[in-house]
């Protein structure tokens, strides 16, 4: 069993930056970020596959989000620039095994507590 802990959520101003970071307590295939806004489905953020080099990110935050991360304290990051209105939402760190493609919600095994975000006009 993996436990993910977040931290790193606030309130800021639109255009602001804020830097998510998610502690895992094991190995982890792949690791993501989700969210899901206010009367909205919860949505794929981005993941990151080190092991490949290779990271996903949702088109509404391409260019300003950026997954990061650590292997030797087993921390995943998230890294947001020019934050909008839209981007308010809880924040939920997430990490599979590998046994399903990290592609969907399906192929992810543990999920943080989640962290809100929320961003001002």
């Amino acid at each position: 069993q993996v436990q993910l802990v977040e931290s790193g959520g606030g309130s800021v101003q639109a255009g602001g930056s804020l830097r998510l970071s998610c502690a895992a307590s094991g190995y982890t295939y792949c690791m993501g970020w989700f969210r899901q806004g206010p009367g909205k489905e919860r949505e794929r953020v981005g993941d990151i596959y080190s092991s490949r080099g290779y990271t996903y990110y949702a088109d509404s935050v391409k260019g300003r989000f950026t997954i990061s991360q650590d292997n030797a304290k087993n921390t995943l990051y998230l890294q947001m620039a020019s934050l909008k209105v839209e981007d308010t939402a809880m924040y939920y760190c997430a990490a599979g095994s590998g046994a399903l493609p990290c592609i969907t919600e399906s192929g992810y095994n543990y999920w943080g507590q989640g962290t809100q975000v929320t961003v001002s006009s």
